[in-house]
């Protein structure tokens, strides 16, 4: 944990000395392979889905859908252990254990790991639960990987959902995408 956060002169969590990691560019083909490899359920979602269907826009995490199953809590346990999960901007010194117990208190996290950040939701604005959203996906091969991502319409629906400025700032540019894709092909 010491690699995630570190503690400096002066006392209390809330800026007073407390440092935590900077946000890292997550290593995406690693999470995804990590993710893969360990055999969890989920569905990209956020900036990389969006790279996915054409967006230019640059992402510095992988967003997932994962499901909630007790067997794919913990999968998902098994295949970040090792990789230092740690809940994002807390300072260290405050308890956290990656584990299936907490996974299954719990409901979205947003972590950083050895890897980069990974934002692993149990439900996502606009969308629900990973049964929920399953319908609204496609297969994606990527780095040599297959999983399931959310697709453009979906996408535009939980940025819309979300309602957050960067998110808001994404639509338009996604609807430009679907806008494309809906014209008959020029001759």
């Amino acid at each position: 944990m010491a690699a995630i956060c570190r503690r400096n002169a002066g006392s209390g969590p809330q800026g007073k000395g407390w440092q935590v990691k900077s946000p890292s560019v997550a290593d995406i083909p690693a999470l995804l392979k990590l993710l893969v490899d360990g055999g969890v359920e989920f569905i990209v979602v956020g900036g990389v889905a969006g790279v996915v269907n054409g967006a230019a826009r640059v992402t510095f995490d992988l967003d997932v859908v994962y499901r909630r199953t007790i067997e794919n809590i913990a999968r998902l346990a098994r295949a970040l252990d090792g990789h230092s999960p740690y809940l994002r901007g807390v300072p260290l010194g405050l308890p956290f254990i990656w584990d299936e117990k907490t996974i299954s208190a719990g409901l979205n996290f947003t972590l950083d790991t050895d890897l980069g950040s990974l934002d692993l939701l149990g439900e996502i604005a606009g969308g629900g639960q990973y049964e929920s959203l399953i319908a609204d996906t496609f297969v994606v091969e990527a780095y040599g990987l297959q999983c399931a991502c959310v697709t453009l319409d979906k996408l535009i629906e939980l940025k819309t959902a979300a309602g957050r400025p960067k998110d808001l700032e994404a639509i338009a540019e996604l609807e430009s995408l679907r806008e494309e894709r809906q014209q008959p092909p020029r001759s």
